[in-house]
């Protein structure tokens, strides 16, 4: 594992502010985007909570993942299933130390027919505002039994690769932010697009979601929209179009 020295991992913090970029500078990122969404191309142009500076500073974390729509609680398991694919994630007592901080380990594992198509762990860490970094990911493709690829998986620090936000720590209709900054590799983006929606999915109905659209310059046109629930973190993940699919919450084990 490549870990930045402390000299390092200032000048990153004192680099990586990602409010109050140029209009040009929005203007170049937005044309590499899908229509209709209006995010920014890389984390030096993340907004969050109406303007605010969201800057990664290893000094500043805490330890675990509380943020009410993204909740990490160890030992926590969800399952999801969209008619064809079985999503089980699951919120391990395992920690990995990535530009010294203490990320949480989730295993995220999808099957079809119990047959595992996609292994991944997912690295994720709190800073004290509330902010939920995403610090990348070792992702693992599987066909007939075999691995077959390694798409998605970066770090940051390594390579070029950035930590990214998955959810702001107080999130309001219109803001932007890269959720993964690993150029050619990674690079998805979320704008929250709607607040106090209601989702019914099979494990329950929730009122008062968040809800987000995410698109990726890796593959134009392609788009998602999520659903986050207080308490409880993803309740649904929606592709739209005539091949898009509804990934929804059926099951979730707490400790």
């Amino acid at each position: 594992m490549n870990v930045r020295s402390i000299p390092t991992l200032a000048l990153l913090a004192a680099t990586l502010v990602v409010a109050g970029c140029s209009t040009d500078k929005q203007r170049g990122a937005l044309s590499t985007v899908a229509p209709h969404a209006d995010v920014a191309a890389t984390q030096d142009c993340t907004h969050g909570s109406s303007g605010d500076e969201v800057v990664f500073d290893p000094h500043k974390f805490v330890t675990g993942v509380d943020n009410p729509f993204y909740p990490l609680t160890p030992g926590t398991v969800m399952t999801y299933f969209d008619g064809t694919e079985t999503d089980r994630v699951e919120v391990t007592h395992d920690t990995k130390n990535i530009l010294g901080v203490v990320a949480t380990v989730v295993h995220d594992v999808v099957s079809v027919d119990g047959v595992v198509t996609e292994d991944t762990f997912d690295w994720f860490a709190q800073d004290r505002a509330g902010n939920v970094w995403y610090l990348g990911e070792d992702s693992r493709q599987f066909e007939n039994g075999q691995q077959v690829g390694t798409e998605g998986s970066f770090e940051a620090g390594v390579n070029g690769a950035k930590a990214g936000i998955v959810m702001l720590a107080h999130p309001e209709v219109g803001d932007a932010y890269a959720q993964e900054d690993a150029p050619g590799v990674a690079q998805d983006q979320a704008r929250v697009v709607a607040e106090d929606k209601t989702i019914k999915v099979p494990f329950d109905t929730f009122d008062g979601c968040l809800k987000t659209l995410e698109t990726t310059p890796l593959e134009p046109g392609a788009r998602e929209y999520k659903y986050y629930a207080r308490g409880v973190g993803t309740v649904m993940e929606v592709s739209p179009g005539p091949d898009g699919s509804r990934n929804k919450l059926i099951a979730v084990v707490r400790p």
